[in-house]
């Protein structure tokens, strides 16, 4: 049977220091851990259980993707959203994948399951289109909304330091993408996108992008 988080929690306490913390992990000093210098590991506290309820776990109407279902979205369908942050972020392109329903992962049926695996595809194509992306990294947490929410990020190509789990640090961390090129960006990967997996529609439009020719000039030179 599975271990119970309180003996978990007491296996935890049994090897932190005398400052109550757990042992520094050798994974610090890998190229991909965006910090350095004298770090501390974070006390454990004493399991919470049951857990508290995340947004949206008593249904739809307090789930705040339900509230704002297209906001920064640039394709949908019937049944799926693909959507990004309004406010750019470190990397060139960064799409969360949900659908329309109030549903999680757990919850899907076998169709939607395997509509959502197609998705998952065709957006690393598309993404990988852009030119100049090292790889795709997939992700889903699922802790804070019972809305599911499918994290699709494009790593920059020879930056070594990103690779690898800690991604989603450094999106945070390096300066933002142009706001000209974020839209250039995701414009084309929704359009490369909507061809390639077989319709749907565009939702980002051709007046985000304040000057079309000359975004595309800058690119050539990334």
């Amino acid at each position: 049977m599975p271990e119970d988080p309180r003996d978990i929690y007491k296996r935890i306490q049994a090897i932190t220091d005398n400052d109550g913390r757990l042992p520094v992990p050798i994974y610090v000093v890998m190229p991909q851990f965006p910090y350095e210098g004298q770090l501390d590991v974070k006390r454990v506290v004493e399991p919470r259980i049951p857990e508290p309820p995340r947004r949206g776990d008593t249904g739809a109407d307090d789930c705040p993707r339900c509230e704002y279902l297209e906001e920064g979205g640039i394709w949908s369908d019937e049944h799926w959203i693909l959507a990004i942050e309004k406010e750019p972020t470190g990397l060139p392109a960064a799409v969360q994948v949900f659908p329309r329903e109030h549903v999680d992962l757990g919850d899907l049926d076998d169709e939607r399951a395997g509509e959502l695996g197609r998705i998952v595809v065709h957006l690393e194509r598309a993404i990988f289109g852009l030119g100049s992306i090292g790889r795709v990294h997939v992700a889903r947490w699922g802790d804070t909304d019972a809305h599911l929410c499918v994290f699709v990020y494009a790593r920059p190509e020879g930056f070594g330091e990103l690779r690898g789990t800690c991604l989603p640090l450094w999106e945070d961390i390096l300066p933002p993408t142009p706001q000209d090129v974020w839209h250039y960006n995701h414009k084309k990967v929704a359009e490369v996108f909507a061809e390639s997996y077989g319709g749907g529609n565009v939702l980002i439009s051709q007046d985000d992008v304040p000057d079309f020719g000359e975004v595309a000039s800058r690119l050539e030179g990334i």
